[in-house]
């Protein structure tokens, strides 16, 4: 089976050239919403996330199809529960959350999503999924009954990627969670970043160009950025700009 935005994530990660991913919650209006992708669009963002920890009108579907019909290059689900499987994206985030020793989210799930996700024809992207502490309860981990890595133990964190790694999940994906109060530390990224091989993801509390900057520095491929993009969608040019000049230079081997 082929795998056309792991794919392509992968030659990014070995070219390194990093991106930026824009999450939407299909609970937010659908004027926020087009917003957001028209100012996106405009920036040349091409990856879209859907999905949130808490969902309460049943409306990922019509997200996906917001996105697609307003050009959206590709849309991956990032579901917190099986129920957010729709037909409509390129793929979707096939997530064990690593970080956590609740079974229900380590593998639980999983197996309730997984007929969803073969009828639907998404392509799955195996992913280790860590929820890192932010300064506070997010729904994330409130959701998940876990708790999240601690922001200054990097070695922990390390030692978690390593074991997703080594269990053939191709993606890292760090999250300090919806309604972060800071975003994940540079310290950790890094250890993490030298620790595995795999695309490595940065979410969460980023919500100034600043902070983007600092997470892709430290080694981060793809930066998400939510609430902050929705409270402030002119931030994604201001990210978007930093983005550029990220890219133009040279990348340490």
């Amino acid at each position: 089976m082929s795998k056309p935005v792991l794919s392509r994530l992968q030659s990014l990660h070995q070219q390194h050239r990093k991106s930026l991913a824009v999450l939407f919650d299909p609970d937010d209006s659908a004027e926020d919403m087009t917003e957001v992708l028209e100012t996106a669009l405009l920036h040349g963002v091409e990856l879209f996330f859907v999905g949130g920890s808490l969902l309460t009108r049943g409306r990922t579907e019509a997200c996906v199809e917001l996105l697609r019909n307003g050009g959206a290059p590709e849309v991956v689900l990032f579901p917190g529960n099986e129920i957010q499987v729709v037909k409509g994206a390129d793929a979707i985030l096939f997530m064990s959350l690593i970080s956590g020793r609740n079974p229900e989210f380590l593998i639980g799930k999983q197996v309730n999503a997984a007929p969803w996700v073969q009828a639907a024809g998404l392509e799955a992207i195996p992913t280790g999924y860590m929820l890192v502490d932010s300064g506070r309860m997010t729904s994330a981990a409130y959701m998940s009954h876990t708790l999240p890595l601690p922001a200054d133990k990097p070695d922990i964190a390390a030692a978690t990627a390593l074991a997703g790694a080594l269990m053939g999940q191709a993606v890292t994906y760090l999250d300090a969670g919806s309604g972060a109060q800071s975003p994940i530390p540079a310290e950790l990224i890094q250890r993490v970043r030298k620790t595995v091989n795999t695309v490595l993801i940065a979410g969460g509390g980023i919500r100034t160009a600043t902070e983007a900057a600092s997470a892709w520095e430290a080694g981060a491929d793809i930066v998400v950025v939510g609430n902050g993009a929705f409270a402030k969608p002119d931030v994604i040019r201001e990210i978007a700009v930093v983005l550029q000049k990220v890219n133009t230079v040279p990348a340490v081997v």
